[in-house]
């Protein structure tokens, strides 16, 4: 079977039957072989509506589920039901346009994933409202900001996507609350992903679940994706021990200020080198335990290395004192700043030199396709003559 649509329902019984109907205009002339999974949590009569379509179409089956999971979960579930090599996950509420299928179908052929977005050239998200639209806005950022992996990507808390079934063929789903597809990006077997525009449309029909429960399970879905991810939790780990260094940092400052009221710069050179030091056995205990009990290296060279590595932070943050000195400001507050610049540059290296061990990171490859106005039917060829593409490879 060449496509499996999961689409996860709730009380949409205004919606299911003209979703079938769209999909199957749109797909009549492509000569694909599909089917439309329904995943049902509703509890008006749209079970009866989804057994009289599944009667009356061939390629329409369902499944109804009492428990209530949630719309992450019955997607996962509609993962396991499907049998296309394909697959493709949408809302029932026709916000999400059918007529993308076959775009998003075709290239499949070249991407493991393919999200339609409505941050790429050509998209739109006028379909939400001011407050929905801010709402989404802070949750992207905070997911963006808290997962490297979905960094390159504009629209990953969508809920229209395509994925190639060897994506999650050998992956254990386990999401809370409604964004399926941070958990795909985040646990996901792929190595490219397409970006398409699309534009968001407004709901006609049926009533929005979207509330503040959601919005909490997004946040603790965050959390769990971050205590999966070893990259993503290495780099908060190595924040929490530099915060612990910043307090040893300000307690060594002002112990050398009592020793050398006169020499300010040496002050904070001594404090900061006093903390480095203090960071590395935090770091090499915890933050990169696995890879120094793998054999990244003597522990005299990742000494040496974190040394030279955090020199050039405690240069920064020195520099960062003079400046905040000649403007007339508190040292402590140059210090801090300066500690805070310095926190990338250090966790980036360190990460790569200094315990790189033998574990290379690759970040997928992104795409991002401009269509502009032309419809589905005209759209660009193969990805690699699309324009606007964005490559987010590391």
């Amino acid at each position: 079977m060449d496509l499996s649509i999961v689409i996860p329902t709730y009380n949409e019984r205004d919606n299911v039957r003209l979703i079938v109907t769209e999909i199957q205009q749109v797909l009549a002339v492509q000569g694909c072989l599909y089917e439309i999974i329904f995943v049902d949590d509703s509890c008006d009569d749209t079970p009866q509506v989804l057994e009289e379509l599944s009667r009356q179409y061939s390629e329409v089956r369902y499944i109804h589920r009492s428990d209530k999971k949630g719309l992450a979960t019955a997607v996962v579930t509609g993962f396991h039901q499907s049998r296309g090599k394909n697959i493709v996950v949408m809302d029932c509420d026709l916000q999400h346009p059918p007529a993308l299928i076959p775009l998003i179908l075709k290239r499949l052929s070249e991407a493991d994933i393919v999200i339609p977005s409505r941050f790429v050239a050509g998209g739109s998200d006028g379909g939400l409202s001011l407050w929905r639209k801010a709402v989404s806005w802070v949750a992207r950022v905070i997911g963006r900001v808290s997962i490297s992996k979905i960094r390159d990507i504009s629209d990953c808390t969508g809920g229209y996507f395509g994925l190639r079934r060897k994506v999650i063929k050998k992956v254990k789903l386990d999401p809370i609350g409604w964004k399926i597809l941070l958990e795909v990006l985040v646990k996901g077997d792929y190595r490219t992903v397409h970006e398409i525009p699309y534009s968001f449309a407004v709901r006609d029909r049926g009533v929005s679940k979207m509330g503040i429960r959601e919005q909490w399970n997004y946040l603790r879905h965050l959390t769990k994706l971050v205590k999966s991810s070893p990259e993503d939790r290495r780099f908060y780990s190595f924040c929490l021990v530099g915060s612990l260094g910043v307090a040893v940092n300000m307690l060594a400052l002002t112990m050398a200020l009592q020793l050398f009221p006169a020499a300010k710069i040496a002050a904070s050179v001594i404090a900061s080198f006093i903390a480095m030091v203090h960071n590395f056995l935090w770091n090499e205990g915890v933050t990169w335990k696995t890879r120094h009990q793998a054999g990244a290296g003597p522990r005299l060279a990742q000494f040496i290395k974190f040394v030279v590595v955090c020199g050039f932070g405690i240069g920064l943050t020195a520099l960062f004192v003079r400046a905040f000195l000649g403007l007339g400001l508190s040292i402590y507050f140059g210090q801090l700043t300066g500690i805070i610049a310095a926190t990338y540059w250090n966790f980036t290296i360190n990460d790569r030199w200094t315990w790189s061990g033998a574990t290379t990171r690759v970040k997928p490859l992104v795409t991002q396709e401009y269509i502009g106005k032309l419809s589905w039917r005209e759209a660009p060829g193969p990805i690699g003559t699309v324009l606007g593409q964005k490559r987010g490879t590391k």
